[in-house]
């Protein structure tokens, strides 16, 4: 059992970042933050998630266009922006990353399948975007996701040929303390939770 200074770092202390210190991340740091993200679970190991680490100022260019106003200067003053994206193809690669059930792939392709293949690519992918951004917390680094952009706009730059699909994107460096909101509220056990 994590005890609590593991819990403060992972959810109670961690705040979602809105402006960053200028101090770079690492490709090994972004290596082992995908090396811990994708031993999370999905349905039938279906790792649908698509990552692209946007770090060179020509890449934040090319996201720009998309950005809504207010995310703009924390996306661009990011030390790495991830692309948290979902392979609408994913089950392509279940032969190997399901291998003892030979079948699942036509749980997802042919006729019939196109609703429950979409709903399993984005679902799985929002849940490894939720790993990637636990996993860089437990590494030592902090995460601003965002949904503030135009999905079809990063889609036109980053994956033109359609089979990927950004879903969110999150800034990853060492956040700058001063420029958090005050904490907000969350619900109580006895309002989102029901005992059945």
């Amino acid at each position: 059992m994590l005890d609590d200074k593991a819990l403060d770092l992972l959810f109670r202390n961690a705040r979602s970042q809105n402006g960053w210190l200028d101090k770079p991340v690492t490709d090994d740091q972004l290596r082992a933050i995908y090396d811990v993200m994708k031993w999370g679970p999905t349905s039938a190991n279906s790792s649908p998630a698509r990552i692209v680490w946007v770090r060179t100022p020509e890449g934040k260019e090319r996201l720009r266009p998309a950005l809504s106003e207010g995310n703009t200067a924390k996306t661009m003053t990011a030390p790495v922006v991830a692309i948290v994206a979902y392979d609408t193809q994913f089950y392509e690669l279940l032969p190997r990353l399901f291998p003892h059930n030979p079948e699942a792939i036509t749980w997802f392709k042919g006729p019939g399948t196109e609703a429950a293949a979409a709903a399993t690519a984005f679902r799985n992918g929002t849940l490894q975007g939720a790993y990637l951004i636990m996993a860089a917390r437990a590494l030592g680094l902090e995460c601003g996701p965002m949904s503030g952009f135009d999905n079809a706009k990063v889609d036109a730059a980053f994956f033109p040929d359609g089979r990927y699909k950004s879903n969110f994107l999150c800034g990853i460096g060492y956040g700058d303390h001063s420029k958090i909101f005050p904490r907000s509220p969350r619900l109580p056990f006895e309002e989102a939770c029901t005992l059945a």
